[in-house]
């Protein structure tokens, strides 16, 4: 066992004062940080008074517009005439078209009708003097031949009586209103109605293997236009899923994105040049480029596209050049930080040859910078596919005007939906698609 005198415990201390004399910040840092931390989360909970915003959030609204999201409902509303018959009518743009006879609403020999809201478990027959809703394992009678609907017997908890009306919530199946001289029915079906052919088109409602049929071998529908050319149309010009448009506006988006993208770089890459202070020895001409960059980052891109949109009117134009010149303002102060990390080196011998400045800069700067300026330019154009959805909100154009329009109508959560997928298919397609250009230029793939 080796004994330390006291004279080397010293000159090991004199030797190693990190370890042996550590700061006050040294010793307590980590648990400050972590104190910190906790005190800035309490404030935010006190802040934002999170307590009372969960406990009073429609939560319940969550799943009825996930609910919306992949399903869609049908609404056939039951009239009882003054003769006791009971006359079937549909929306005007029911999903099941003009003349709908579904097999799920049944006419009974005495008059009454049986609506199968979801197979044999939740049914509501429906007479001229009662409505009998059977969900959950019970059957309730509503009296309907008196002025107001009157539930017999004990009223279940999915069940809600009011004045005029009463209605039986069946979840996920849909729901049911009874007032005295109607029955309206709420049934919901999982999928989206009608996506490949509308009500309107001569393929809506015929089967696959007839459809591919008649697209194949059948006789011309219209003798002017094969059917392939027809059933085409139909589907471009669907009037409830609108392809066509929707599609065309997504093109829009991309468009958007890319030129403004471009424009920003071509833009940035000169003026960082003369922001770099190793490139552009004016200590004025870089700190007006800078604060210039700084400024056109600043106003974020929503904000450029609202005053664009004022200027321009509504339409692509004014988000490519809200992009434009968000980048210009990114991608320069981006190019001009890389400019002024790179090695001087080899500049400095290009320059001792007595070469021109242009050569100077192609060979001692570019082959340096070229990593930076390809990687951060294909980041910024990924990332500004989502932007361009976001600003095409305001009226900027693209998807984002067709998807800010679903949404409005707070009704056509299925088109809401289909427009988020595919936007999610083309920012996954241009992720992948960045990183394979990145690495094929950048000469960092494995072979």
């Amino acid at each position: 066992m080796t004994v330390i005198d006291a004279n080397r415990m010293h000159e090991i201390e004199a030797r190693y004062p990190e370890y042996f004399h550590r700061s006050f910040r040294q010793r307590f840092g980590g648990l400050m940080i972590v104190i910190a931390t906790l005190l800035y989360g309490l404030y935010a909970v006190w802040f934002f008074d999170l307590p009372k915003l969960f406990a009073e959030a429609h939560w319940e609204r969550v799943g009825i517009y996930l609910s919306q999201w992949v399903s869609y409902d049908v609404q056939p509303e039951f009239r009882i005439q003054d003769d006791g018959t009971i006359a079937v009518r549909y929306p005007r743009f029911s999903p099941l078209g003009d003349n709908p006879h579904p097999d799920w609403v049944v006419d009974n020999p005495d008059g009454s009708i049986t609506v199968a809201v979801s197979g044999a478990a939740r049914v509501v027959t429906i007479s001229k003097s009662e409505t009998i809703v059977t969900a959950h394992g019970v059957s309730v009678p509503v009296d309907v031949s008196s002025g107001a609907p009157k539930v017999v017997g004990p009223v279940p908890a999915w069940m809600t009586v009011y004045d005029d009306n009463v209605l039986a919530d069946l979840g996920f199946a849909g729901d049911v209103s009874i007032s005295v001289d109607r029955v309206k029915i709420r049934k919901r079906f999982l999928g989206w109605a009608n996506f490949v052919f509308d009500t309107q088109s001569s393929f809506f409602d015929k089967p696959v293997g007839e459809v591919i049929s008649l697209i194949v071998s059948g006789p011309r529908i219209k003798p002017d236009q094969s059917n392939l050319s027809l059933a085409f149309d139909d589907i471009w010009n669907n009037s409830e899923w609108q392809h066509g448009d929707v599609w065309t506006k997504l093109f829009q988006t991309i468009v958007m994105a890319f030129l403004g993208t471009l424009l920003g770089a071509l833009a940035a890459f000169p003026l960082a040049f003369m922001a770099a202070r190793n490139i552009t020895p004016n200590r004025l001409l870089n700190q007006i480029l800078k604060r210039f960059f700084d400024f056109l980052r600043s106003v974020d891109m929503l904000i450029w596209a609202l005053f664009l949109t004022r200027a321009f009117g509504p339409g692509p134009l004014a988000g490519s050049g809200a992009i434009f010149l968000t980048e210009t303002g990114t991608l320069g102060k981006l190019y001009s930080e890389g400019l002024e990390n790179i090695d001087n080196k080899p500049r400095e011998g290009i320059q001792s040859t007595g070469a021109q400045t242009v050569l100077v800069h192609r060979y001692g700067i570019m082959p340096q910078i070229v990593p930076v300026i390809v990687s951060q330019t294909l980041y910024q154009w990924e990332s500004n596919v989502r932007g361009a959805t976001i600003i095409g909100a305001v009226g900027a154009g693209g998807i984002g005007l067709k998807l800010w329009e679903a949404m409005r109508t707070n009704a056509n959560w299925e088109n809401v939906a289909y427009m988020v997928i595919l936007i999610l298919i083309v920012v996954f397609l241009f992720d992948a698609a960045s990183n394979a250009l990145r690495h094929r230029l950048m000469g960092s793939r494995t072979h």
